[in-house]
């Protein structure tokens, strides 16, 4: 079977769930990704640490009025993972007959 060594770190159901979000729009507000995702802050804001971390998604902090706001944006590198994710899950069960459409 061959493996996707690249595709480990977006495999993990939580940080799956956070790069398919971001991937469905330019951009999304920290609140918007915790309410989607069913995360804590704390929870959400370790995902998105290492997501940045591997160059996958762009934190911008800044704020409105006197509220702080936290977006996050999947950039061109994490796009691509998240399309090399989905081929890899496509080609996978592809091997059993079925389709995932």
């Amino acid at each position: 079977m061959q493996k996707f060594p690249q595709l480990e770190l977006i495999h993990a159901p939580t940080r799956l769930s956070i790069v398919a979000l971001l991937a469905a729009t330019e951009s999304a507000e920290f609140k918007f990704i915790r309410d989607s995702v069913g995360l804590s802050d704390s929870a959400l804001s370790k995902q998105l640490t290492t997501l940045e971390e591997a160059g996958y998604v762009e934190i911008r902090k800044g704020f409105v009025g006197k509220r702080p706001r936290t977006t996050a944006r999947l950039n061109s590198v994490g796009r691509a993972a998240f399309e090399q994710h989905v081929a890899a899950l496509q080609e996978i069960v592809a091997r059993t007959g079925t389709s995932v459409l």
